[in-house]
């Protein structure tokens, strides 16, 4: 099975459709949706987790994961509440039995309650600190199937009434810890174990299938050669009607992104990133001519992106925008490494959890600091254009030497590396690298494709290649 089929990903049109909409029958409290209630004085209670979900969650972990529960109630009592959580494997057997189900329960010994399982409503709240589950995997479970935490529900003081609904909460569970990743090490010179430099696959996405990139496997470890994908590339525009700068997806970034269930997200199952480039489309706009608000405003629609889609970051590149440098409209700056800094330092700060990814090259080669917060923080990597080899250390200050991609190999192409070369590279201590255009149905595969990446696996991890060769073609419109 090429890629799992889990739960589809919520995009961002349909958040905001179920952020406008509600059953009128429905109740909202606190931030999170009640269950239908008969219109009554009696108190409710019922359970939620920490998104204000009230229905049976499913979670993904890899190792261990952590999921809150609050017991809430439909009107504050003037009383505490007191509510127990119970690992209950029987209670999974009776509801097997009742619906014809064959649903497996995670092990006993894998599940740990907070406060041994008590929620505690105080008096005049309506919803309770939260009871941690805790889960940790040994990775002897099936990575394809689904396993349940069966949990019994109940209220230790009868002050109101547990929907019948929350009194067996079933917390589904995909455990990917068995699942391979890209995870990387190798032995240095001492015979010490490091971390294996990262591959940055970055790939022209009209005509590749990103799901290329779990075809390569390392012989020894087993793990994905590629560390992370980059979708090369959605763009910058500007809306003259409207006055916006706004984020534009030709067709195909779209449709990987509206399909990133089956597209996207096998490739971040086995611990790849996903990260969205951003490239200027031949008008005023680009990543370093906007005004400061303008700045702000562009970083809170690239979050909105990066959220609907689970993208894992920014990739920046400043080409093919066509600057003004008279008569330059309100909204924009003339064109500055001060300006682009500025857009990936307020996309930063909105999202500091995810990766900023400067190309080296133009205005890109180097950011300032900006509001005392230096460069390489706010941009943790930077990956030289092709063939470039300078250390980045005083272009991006605060980077680590790991985080600089030098040598970078354009797979169009012809310039190629040895893994004697690469070896060194990666023995000075520089752990990023980025591929461009890999492709296995274009015609130099064999001839140059093939052997560079023999060569990487050979420098960067002192491994051999192992390719899937059934590989996948474009299969979106």
């Amino acid at each position: 099975m090429k890629y799992s089929n889990i739960i589809k990903r919520s995009l961002f049109v349909a958040m905001v459709a179920l952020a406008t909409t509600a059953c009128k029958e429905d109740l909202t409290i606190g931030g999170v949706q009640a269950p239908e209630i008969n219109p009554s004085e009696e108190t409710l209670l019922y359970v939620s987790d920490g998104s204000g979900n009230t229905s049976n969650p499913m979670v993904e972990m890899r190792s261990s994961t952590t999921l809150p529960l609050h017991v809430n109630a439909t009107s504050a009592l003037d009383a505490d509440q007191t509510v127990s959580f119970t690992y209950d494997a029987e209670a999974l057997e009776r509801y097997n039995n009742a619906n014809g189900t064959k649903l497996k329960a995670i092990p006993a010994s894998w599940v740990a309650l907070s406060n041994a399982g008590v929620a505690t409503l105080s008096a005049g709240e309506t919803q309770s600190t939260p009871v941690e589950l805790t889960i940790t995997s040994d990775g002897t479970l099936d990575y394809e199937a689904t396993y349940v935490v069966p949990l019994t529900v109940a209220a230790v003081d009868s002050r109101a009434t547990l929907a019948a609904s929350a009194q067996l909460r079933l917390v589904f569970v995909k455990d990917l810890t068995a699942l391979p990743d890209c995870f990387k090490t190798y032995i240095d010179a001492n015979g010490v174990e490091q971390p294996g430099v990262k591959i940055f696959s970055c790939m022209e996405v009209n005509d590749t299938n990103p799901l290329n990139n779990l075809c390569f496997t390392l012989e020894k470890s087993g793990k994905y050669v590629v560390d992370a994908l980059i979708i090369f590339s959605a763009n910058i525009n500007y809306n003259e009607e409207t006055g916006r700068v706004y984020v534009n997806c030709n067709p195909n970034v779209q449709a990987l992104l509206d399909g990133s269930e089956k597209y996207l997200k096998p490739l971040q199952d086995r611990g790849m990133k996903v990260i969205l480039g951003i490239l200027g489309n031949h008008d005023i706009s680009g990543i370093s001519n906007l005004a400061d608000d303008t700045a702000r405003e562009f970083a809170k629609e690239l979050k909105g992106v990066c959220d609907a889609y689970n993208l894992d970051g920014v990739f920046w590149d400043d080409e093919y925008s066509k600057y003004p440098y008279t008569n330059i409209p309100p909204g924009f700056v003339r064109s500055s490494k001060a300006a682009c800094s500025r857009l990936v330092y307020e996309v930063w700060k909105l999202q500091p959890e995810r990766w900023n990814v400067a190309y080296a090259y133009s205005t890109t080669y180097g950011l300032n600091e900006v509001d005392g917060v230096p460069s390489g923080v706010y941009c943790p990597y930077a990956l030289h254009d092709y063939g470039g080899t300078a250390d980045l250390s005083s272009y991006f200050p605060g980077m680590p030497k790991s985080n600089m991609g030098l040598r970078s190999q354009q797979f169009a192409n012809y310039t190629t590396y040895t893994a004697q070369q690469l070896r060194a590279q990666r023995d000075q201590g520089y752990g990023s690298y980025m591929i461009f255009a890999m492709d296995p149905y274009r015609a130099n595969w064999n001839s140059r494709q093939l052997p560079s990446l023999k060569e990487i696996c050979r420098g960067f991890y002192d491994d051999e290649l192992v390719v899937d060769e059934t590989f996948y073609p474009k299969d979106w419109n």
